[in-house]
């Protein structure tokens, strides 16, 4: 989770305390009198005296801090309604910063009755991310033929005043997912599939797959194969597999930073240890997408002078009958439009903050891939999907290789192991 809002900051100055012996592992921020602390200040401090002050630009950063504790928690109650109104009401002449904050929270929490100064805000901004979050907004509610025009013919306008390399990068994205809107969603069959799972295919390189619905309220799994091509096996003998979530807190798409994890090839390139509280102490794995690193790097070839992206250098690392299915490449654009730090790792966010969401007691973060982890009232870690993870990356032959995410469907339900063994056969 690299979400970095003052609520964050807080969180990490508040509880940096993390210690790590070979027995047990132990995070001071899970500990039940310090989860009730840090519960009690979102409440009192972040949220409450926060959307109390006065709205100017002063205090955007306070207020900004409030929406994101409001994401966290999924905070809803009905005093926040005016403060909420009123941020909307001057959100035009507000900081670009403060704007995607708020645009943030209102998708989050799908609060969709905003659209028509939404849209006069699409229609005034400067700024394409700004631009791309009111038109994600707007399309929560309404995707009509005539909405999308809508957007589309302002998007086309706010091109020719964009020179940010990464700004322009963002629209071919919007204008992607408006043309795919009302189109029935094509997933990869059977055989294609194969070909991805294929023992030969990357052939030298670890590799992690992390499978996942299309609706990522519903948990997928993760599973990884060795450097000579076999999937790691449990200690009963069969395929290895773990739930895991790749929804963001706000469930944006994406190509927008803070946005769901995007489908397509994460170079993998090692472990490391977080002093984030909210991600804990346990190993994660270390990703990189294209433009956040080099080619040499994320092709593994050192031989490469080139050192400007394209998307035929991404197409080499994906199979003959995959090069032009276009989901596989949502890592290239998101990277192209300035997505990063997007790693794999546990969680020691509170997961009753998410009790009665259909990806409970799984935690979502700011984009990453997280598994489930659980610890004690005294802080001790008990389950860790991600150590299991991490010791199968190990097995496999270390975290030198890379992962890959794909959407299988969009069925609504955790995807299953059965599942997605029919296709290994």
């Amino acid at each position: 989770m690299k979400k970095i809002y003052l609520l964050f900051l807080i969180a990490s100055s508040c509880f940096h305390v993390i210690a790590q012996t070979d027995s047990a592992i132990y995070s001071k921020f899970t500990t039940s009198q310090n989860r009730t602390k840090f519960y009690t200040g979102l409440i009192n401090y972040s949220i409450t005296k926060n959307l109390s002050s006065l709205l100017n630009d002063s205090t955007e950063e306070n207020w900004q801090e409030a929406f994101s504790a409001m994401e966290l928690i999924c905070y809803q109650q009905a005093w926040t309604k005016p403060a909420i109104q009123m941020a909307v009401d001057s959100m035009e002449k507000r900081s670009p910063g403060f704007q995607q904050a708020l645009l943030e929270m209102l998708y989050a929490k799908k609060l969709t009755q905003f659209a028509k100064p939404v849209v006069h805000l699409l229609t005034h901004t400067t700024n394409a991310k700004t631009f791309a979050m009111c038109a994600e907004y707007i399309l929560l509610a309404d995707t009509s033929k005539k909405t999308i025009a809508l957007i589309k013919e302002a998007g086309i306008k706010k091109m020719q005043s964009l020179n940010d390399e990464k700004e322009m990068a963002i629209m071919p994205e919007l204008f992607r997912h408006l043309d795919n809107l009302n189109k029935k969603k094509s997933y990869p069959g059977k055989q294609l599939l194969k070909t991805l799972f294929n023992k030969n295919y990357l052939s030298g390189n670890v590799i992690v797959y992390s499978i996942q619905r299309k609706n990522r309220s519903y948990p997928g799994l993760v599973m990884v194969r060795d450097t000579a091509g076999n999937f790691i096996n449990n200690d009963a003998g069969k395929i290895f597999w773990l739930p895991q979530l790749a929804r963001s807190v706000s469930n944006m798409p994406s190509y927008i930073t803070n946005g769901n994890t995007p489908q397509g090839i994460f170079r993998m390139y090692g472990f490391d240890k977080s002093r984030s509280s909210f991600i804990g102490p346990t190993e994660n794995l270390q990703l990189t997408m294209p433009y956040e690193t080099s080619l040499q790097h994320f092709l593994n070839d050192s031989t490469i002078e080139d050192t400007t992206w394209n998307k035929k250098w991404y197409a080499q690392l994906l199979p003959a009958g995959l090069k032009n299915y276009e989901p596989l490449y949502e890592t290239f654009y998101a990277g192209a439009a300035g997505r990063t730090e997007i790693i794999a790792h546990g969680t020691a966010v509170d997961p009753e903050f998410y009790k009665g969401q259909s990806y409970y007691p799984y935690t979502p973060t700011a984009g990453c891939l997280c598994t489930k982890e659980i610890w004690n009232a005294d802080g001790k870690r008990i389950i860790s999907d991600q150590q299991k993870l991490t010791n199968a990356v190990k097995k496999a032959g270390g975290a030198n290789g890379y992962l890959i995410v794909i959407e299988l469907d969009d069925t609504q339900k955790a995807l299953t192991s059965e599942e997605v063994f029919s296709y290994l056969k």
